[in-house]
């Protein structure tokens, strides 16, 4: 994803997560929950359920932000093995960009109760 021989300049994915989502999330992507949702350990939860891994491109946040599908795809990943590392499943695959470019045009009308129906479903 962040080669250079694909032709596209690498992506530094601590910096492009600086620029483009620290500014709400915080550096260490605690967040301030409930207005701006923490980004630690429980996203290595929600995608293990199904639509979990489209849940994290589909929110307004990531979805509209200003940034093309390569560069939402190193973030997101960032995200799950920076902070997420300890709660993502032994065979955890990173999100594709095939998959955000799949699903981030899936607008979320209502993420907050998305993001619940998501961890109803998690096995704790």
């Amino acid at each position: 994803m962040s080669s250079a021989d694909d032709g596209q300049r690498p992506i530094d994915p601590r910096v492009a997560y600086i620029l483009h989502c620290a500014g709400c999330h915080l550096p260490d992507g605690t967040g301030t929950p409930p207005e701006v949702p923490g980004l630690r350990d429980d996203l290595g939860k929600i995608v293990q359920v199904p639509g979990g891994r489209g849940y994290l491109v589909r929110v307004p946040g990531a979805s509209q932000a200003p940034i093309n599908d390569r560069e939402l795809t190193v973030i997101v990943n960032y995200i799950l093995n920076e902070f997420n590392a300890t709660t993502l499943p032994e065979q955890f695959t990173p999100i594709s960009e095939k998959e955000v470019a799949e699903q981030r045009p899936k607008t979320l009308a209502d993420p907050l109760k998305y993001r619940a129906e998501l961890w109803e479903q998690i096995d704790y």
